[in-house]
């Protein structure tokens, strides 16, 4: 049986800005799969929460955000144009403004609120009825897909981690600098391992990916064996 006759759940979960994203787009673009960007689903609620002014001094009016939450409406649409997936709040095109410095220093804060956990992974699951997914993350493979054929936890090391997102950010012409880069990340490990809520962990059966010092082709054709080694 070849990869395209059995359609798997591929579950991608991690540390940030270790390049999760985009090895789960390339792949999903490689073998014909949908890619659903858990991690954008964060970055929406917490959008969403910063434009109703719900995030103060590094604290999450909960309650309000628990009455309103209701109102946030997130889509996925392939831009061929453009050739990425792209994000919408409420029909509104987010993609840029999600992947900014001011939406990363607050999306482990509402990453890790129970009720917001619990939606998100409502409409996880929903969209990935028909398996031939892969989805990103940080508890894809523990809480979302128990069960997903394919698990793969990917790390890699704080320093090239932090290189990556600036290079990312400053492409996108924003003015960062590399340590305050360096401090979020290390950050956002803290608050992913630590929180209460689907805490940041290896699941026991997942394998592990550390891209260090792997090209994008690398991982890809890695990923690949494992999912031939699983069918």
């Amino acid at each position: 049986m070849n990869i395209s006759e059995k359609k798997l759940i591929i579950a991608i979960d991690g540390h940030s800005s270790c390049g999760k994203s985009t090895v789960a787009k390339d792949l999903a673009k490689k073998i014909d799969y949908t890619y659903i960007d858990s991690g954008a689903m964060y970055r929406v609620v917490t959008l969403f929460a910063m434009r109703n002014a719900l995030i103060n001094n590094e604290k999450v009016d909960e309650n309000k955000l628990s009455h309103l939450i209701d109102q946030v409406s997130i889509s996925f649409q392939y831009n061929d144009e453009k050739q990425r997936h792209e994000t919408y709040l409420n029909g509104e095109l987010v993609e840029d403004e999600i992947r900014s410095l001011a939406v990363s220093n607050n999306v482990s804060l509402i990453a890790k609120i129970k009720f917001v956990r619990e939606k998100m992974v409502a409409f996880q699951r929903e969209l990935s009825k028909e398996g031939g997914v892969i989805m990103d993350g940080r508890d894809i493979g523990t809480v979302v897909f128990p069960n997903a054929e394919l698990k793969i936890f990917m790390t890699a090391d704080v320093e090239v981690r932090a290189i990556r997102r600036y290079k990312e950010l400053k492409d996108k012409g924003e003015e960062v600098s590399l340590d305050d880069i360096r401090e979020n990340v290390k950050k956002r490990d803290f608050i992913d391992e630590n929180r209460d809520e689907s805490p940041l962990r290896k699941a026991e059966d997942a394998i592990v990916l550390n891209n260090s010092k792997l090209s994008k082709e690398e991982q890809l054709d890695w990923i690949v064996e494992r999912m031939s080694e699983v069918v």
